[in-house]
């Protein structure tokens, strides 16, 4: 499976070859080649596969699939182990009881 991550442009570097920018990736910066996306702006957002622009994305969208991606890393966080000898726990365990 494939995972491309939105990103806000915050520099364009067509000094050299490939076209390159910083993209930031809800406040983590990482180098990203921008060559296959011409026309783009900093400020804009684009979509990143392992460190390549492929496409361009409007903030709207961006920004829903950030905190998609974000609400699924706090759901992944509620099933961490913090002792690695211990279990986690069971399903009844981790089901709510229904308030009334």
């Amino acid at each position: 499976m494939c995972l491309a991550i939105p990103g806000k442009v915050l520099n364009i570097d067509t000094n050299v070859q490939p076209t390159m920018g910083t993209v930031s990736f809800g406040g983590i910066q990482k180098r990203v080649c921008l060559e296959w996306i011409p026309e783009l702006k900093v400020g804009e957002y684009v979509i990143v596969h392992v460190g390549f622009a492929i496409s361009k994305m409007n903030e709207e969208e961006a920004q829903e699939t950030i905190k998609l991606l974000e609400e699924m890393a706090d759901g992944l966080d509620e099933l961490k182990v913090d002792d690695p000898g211990e279990s986690p726990p069971a399903e009844e365990d981790r089901k709510q009881t229904p308030l009334h």
